[in-house]
């Protein structure tokens, strides 16, 4: 059995540009034949991800710079930045059995998700093979042009190393085609957030005002317009924590930590695009967390008929209003059978929705309770399985 701890917010966010598209307008989704204002996971995963590993304090880096990072390591230790170079460009080369790609200016030719520590161990192996990558180097000076250069550096200790995992790796996942023992099946997953409302951007006319223009002087020194806009989002994601556990080699302890963290970064954190400009820092309305076995759910299916605002203006309300109403008859459909947990907290303390579970005072109450549940439950199907 698979044990799945589902997390659904409603946030309210003013005037913003979270996510931006291609011509720098906020991010949209036709759904349920209206226009939504959209942000993509990959936008709200990156803050929640670093929020995870300053809390673990390990971090990883998704980059094409390894080689670059690996020779100033190197130029640190005294080396010539020729030979750190090559050296760099080495562990790319050596990189299992067919080597990563390297594209200009050191730039590996797909991003690499790996533990910050691993470049100070990859420095530490071409320290070893120092005398392997001179030979290597003096004898790639010499070679025809357009010659692949040879492996100098040892391809599975290389690989070894690029296999490394951090906390957030077990969590989101890693892919990467030219070393396929390296990749992890993430255990998080999260959805785009949309407007529960039909949302359209908005245009902003301004301007900025030459200081030092002389008193005869009129006009701007620079203008421009940009767009931007502001709504209610629904958003979701959930962790398969059976797949979690398994990441993590069955370490309980790490399982809780892992996804105590990931669960209050959900709920805490904010893309940061554009906000100097617009400072548009909110937190949920509402959270709704629910252990569920065999399959998650999102509850998206809610404003598939956009909310309207109420009488007095403002579609929060009425939004969570409209995620109860289908709580209370998706839940009719499926039961409680297969949901160990599930639980709430809201704005306003008034409220008291029928189909979202046991009320909690804040955040970090109801992602306690949920997370004991999710381990627990998830701890008793492991430890069933293996007796």
């Amino acid at each position: 059995m698979t044990l799945y701890l589902d997390l659904n917010a409603l946030q309210s966010v003013p005037a913003a540009n979270l996510n931006r598209d291609d011509l720098g307008s906020p991010k949209q989704v036709r759904y349920g034949d209206a226009l939504r204002i959209r942000v993509s996971s990959q936008s709200w995963k990156r803050p929640i991800r670093h929020g995870v590993e300053k809390d673990l304090g390990e971090k990883a880096a998704r980059t094409r710079l390894v080689p670059v990072k690996v020779q100033q390591a190197l130029e640190r230790a005294g080396w010539p930045t020729e030979l750190a170079a090559f050296a760099g460009s080495q562990v790319a080369v050596s990189a299992g059995k067919k080597g990563i790609g390297l594209e200009t200016a050191g730039h590996t030719s797909v991003l690499l998700f790996l533990p910050e520590a691993a470049v100070e161990e990859l420095a530490a192996v071409c320290a070893e093979y120092r005398e392997a990558l001179e030979a290597a180097m003096e004898k790639a000076a010499s070679a025809k042009k357009g010659t692949k250069p040879s492996q100098t550096l040892p391809p599975n200790t290389i690989e070894e190393i690029l296999k490394r995992r951090t906390a957030s790796i077990s969590l989101l996942g890693r892919m990467l085609a030219e070393l396929p023992d390296a990749n992890v099946d993430g255990a998080a997953q999260v959805a785009h957030a949309f407007t529960t409302h039909a949302a359209e951007p908005q245009r902003d006319y301004f301007t900025a005002v030459d200081d030092w223009l002389g008193e005869s002087e009129t006009g701007s020194g620079h203008l421009d317009t940009a767009e931007f806009a502001a709504g209610v989002f629904y958003r979701y994601g959930t962790v398969n924590v059976t797949d979690l556990l398994k990441n993590l080699e069955g370490d309980v302890k790490a399982a809780r930590t892992v996804l105590s963290s990931f669960a209050e970064h959900f709920l805490m954190s904010l893309p940061q695009a554009k906000k100097n400009s617009t400072a548009p820092h909110t937190l949920p309305d509402l959270a709704y967390l629910a252990v569920r076995e065999h399959r998650p759910l999102s509850l998206a299916a809610a404003f598939e008929t956009p909310v309207t605002a109420d009488r007095q203006g403002g579609f929060s309300k009425p939004s969570r209003q409209a995620l109860d109403t289908y709580t209370v008859n998706i839940n009719r459909l499926t039961g409680d059978r297969n949901r160990p947990f599930h639980g709430h907290t809201v704005i306003d303390p008034q409220e008291t929705p029928k189909g979202l579970g046991t009320a909690h005072e804040s955040y970090y109450t109801l992602v306690e309770a949920a997370v004991e549940a999710a381990i627990n439950a998830a701890d008793n199907t492991v430890a069933g399985v293996q007796q």
